[in-house]
């Protein structure tokens, strides 16, 4: 049985949001930086029963957190991103499996970041030591121990989350039994790498960033302009040119005019990406969304490890790797890479979609027939 800390002011015993909870490693966590990182903190939520067997592992996106089901209140900003995917009689039974969901190093949602408090009582800020997709793995790692988990039934990622899933399944193979590999890639492109970039110059380049050092000057005085611009790029990324089109066209904002020349307004889609800049600068920290980023561009599963196949020949669980048809982000090809090189994982679950890369957090139908290959 886990060993379960206790449960935090803001949640209640046998709430159905999965109740936010909190372990602090009891010594630093190493870093490959050569680093270790004192005073951890890791923030996970978790339904159903754990049995020895049962557990599965379900791991975020970038802009995501430990709140994979359930509503906003009770600390969550959010309602959960994977709804009617876990719970009871869900794809996801929570009367058979017993469901851990974590918030990432380095993030904003609970796990210690670079918004979180350093021993000399200061916010870590620029100070937070550069992290990398396999320090994230080793801290859900200590996780693991720590609730007494010697080995997961299913890890299951997408986006960022599967570059931590592939990475579990190739570090720690005897830990993994099933994987599932969503919208994610062996190692991070070119293509991707360079549309991460203006992000983080939006964000560094804003006045307010301070060099990172920015949590201590007050609420509200935080680059806020350039994390909006950054989310401006990256939801552009995440769906597709059809989708804009279809939903907006060249239709102005209601109530707007762009060709105002005194005081021109906005087009529709402009007005949409507005929308969801505003939305992440009021729940995320710019910090954790550059600490986050750079991780994923260093993300290569074979660094160090021979070549792609020699790396990903070391999983030895049960895989299936699913992608959209219309990512244009984390194309297709990626997943087909990973399908071919892991072990016996077949050939790739196809989602056809107008969403793009935002399919696997939109399609949850074709999401659930996945799943139920998987686990059946």
């Amino acid at each position: 049985m886990p060993v379960l800390p206790p449960a935090t002011g803001a949640w209640r015993e046998g709430d159905p949001v999965g109740g936010r909870r909190f372990v602090t490693l009891p010594d630093p966590l190493p870093l490959e930086s050569g680093a270790a990182l004192p005073d951890v903190t890791v923030a996970y939520e978790s339904w159903g029963t754990y049995d020895g067997s049962n557990a599965i592992l379900v791991l975020h996106a970038l802009t995501g957190d430990s709140h994979v089901v359930g509503t906003t209140g009770l600390g969550h900003p959010t309602p959960g991103w994977w709804a009617g995917i876990i719970g009871p009689g869900l794809t996801i039974d929570t009367d058979r499996w017993y469901v851990v969901a974590p918030n990432v190093l380095g993030g904003c949602q609970g796990t210690t970041g670079p918004a979180s408090t350093a021993p000399d009582g200061r916010a870590w800020g620029s100070r937070f030591p550069r992290t990398s997709v396999r320090d994230q793995v080793a801290l859900e790692v200590r996780l693991a121990d720590q609730l007494g988990i010697g080995s997961w039934a299913a890890v299951l990622g997408g986006s960022m989350g599967g570059m931590r899933a592939v990475e579990w399944a190739v570090t720690h193979p005897e830990r993994v039994e099933r994987l599932l590999l969503l919208a994610c890639c062996a190692a991070a492109s070119a293509d991707q790498i360079a549309w991460a970039s203006p992000q983080l110059a939006a964000i560094r380049e804003d006045p307010n960033w301070c060099g990172g050092d920015y949590h201590d000057r007050g609420r509200g005085q935080g680059p806020h302009v350039g994390l909006g611009v950054a989310r401006r790029i990256a939801h552009a990324t995440y769906r597709t040119a059809e989708e804009l089109d279809t939903r907006f066209g060249r239709r102005p904002q209601p109530g707007e005019d762009p060709y105002d020349a005194t005081a021109p307004g906005r087009f529709a889609v402009e007005s949409y990406l507005d929308h969801h800049a505003e939305k992440l600068v009021h729940r995320f920290d710019a910090g954790s969304y550059v600490a986050l980023t750079a991780a994923m561009n260093g993300h290569d599963v074979s660094r160090g490890r021979g070549t792609m196949a020699e790396a990903l020949g070391r999983v030895t669980a049960r895989t299936v790797v699913a992608g959209s048809t219309t990512d244009r982000l984390y194309p297709l090809a990626q997943q087909e890479e990973l399908a071919e090189l892991i072990p016996g994982a077949g050939p790739v679950e196809r989602i056809e979609s107008p969403y793009g890369h935002d399919a696997f957090l939109i399609e949850t139908r074709r999401l659930a027939e996945i799943l139920s290959t998987l686990l059946g």
